[in-house]
Parts: C-alpha cells; structure tokens; sequence
C-alpha cells in the first residue's frame, strides 16, 4: 500500500507489493517506507458519508419552497463543516402536495452549479405528514459515521425525534 498527500486530501493506492518489495522502477520508496510515512503525523482519509434532512414547508408555493430547501441546504451544510467542494450529489424528494418549484433549482441559487442533483417525488402514504421536502446528500469528510449531524427543521423535526437537534 502507498500513502501519500494530493493536494488537502490523502490517498491511499493498493498496489499488490508487499512492504519489503524492491522500490518501483521510477526509484520511490518502497511500500513500507511509505506507510511508515504516511503514519507519522496522518490524517484520517476522508470518507463518503449520508446526510439526510428534512423541512416542512409553509404552503405550495415557489417562494416557499425555494426558501425552505435553502434553509435546509444552508444548515446541512453549516452542522456538518462542509463546503460546496465537499458535496458528491444530492436527491431531493417532496411529498406529492409540493409541486410549485424544483427544489433543485434552491441548491443551484446557494451555488452548487457543479453538484449532480436530482428531484423525484416522494412516495404518497395515507396520513403522512404533508408538504414535505426531504434530502440525501452524498459527502465527501473525515467525519465519523457518528459525527454526522442529520437536519430535520420545522414541522418535520417531528420526523426524527431521535436525532440532536
């Protein structure tokens, strides 16, 4: 295994060789020189992670619902340290009584114009909670899985009592 930094990130390639092998033809280290290296002083890797959040809007209204999708971007975002750069994808849902407003197009105002990000709409159950945008954001950290902090604001904080808050 080769450890190494690239740029604020680390990486870590498998290459197959064992620690004592022979250095690589264009004269590195060998494997367990670097791993030695890559211990001292290291940085955990960062790790994809999931974060999900959720915001009841007011009513279905354009501005509503671009107000209440960047209030919950904006505070993923903020309880979990991350920046646009940190941000794989995100897939928003509204339950089916939200149809004024892509919620994507919230999250392209915030600008991530460079983040895939898709819309669908959430699954009609009978007495759910009604007007509700939900999200999944796929994210790059060095947070643990325990770390992460999962945003539930307004009525739908009721979704997820379990949760800090």
């Amino acid at each position: 295994m080769v450890s190494g930094v690239q740029g604020e990130g680390v990486f870590v390639v498998e290459t197959g060789r064992k620690p004592d092998d022979e250095p690589d033809q264009a004269g590195g280290e060998s494997d367990g020189q670097a791993e030695q290296a890559g211990q001292a002083g290291s940085v955990a890797p960062p790790s994809v992670r999931a974060v999900r959040g959720a915001n009841q809007i007011d009513s279905d209204d354009r501005d509503a619902i671009l107000a209440g999708t960047a209030d919950l971007v904006t505070e993923v975002m903020q309880r979990n340290a991350l920046s646009a750069d940190d941000i794989i994808s995100i897939i928003f849902t509204a339950t089916p009584d939200l149809t004024a407003e892509f919620p994507a197009y919230a999250a392209r105002q915030l600008g991530l114009t460079d983040v895939p990000l898709l819309c669908s709409t959430e699954i009609s159950v009978p007495g759910a909670m009604p007007r509700v945008l939900r999200l999944l954001a796929h994210v790059e950290t060095r947070r643990t899985r325990a770390e992460i902090r999962h945003v539930y604001l307004g009525g739908a904080a009721a979704l997820r009592t379990d949760l800090p808050q």
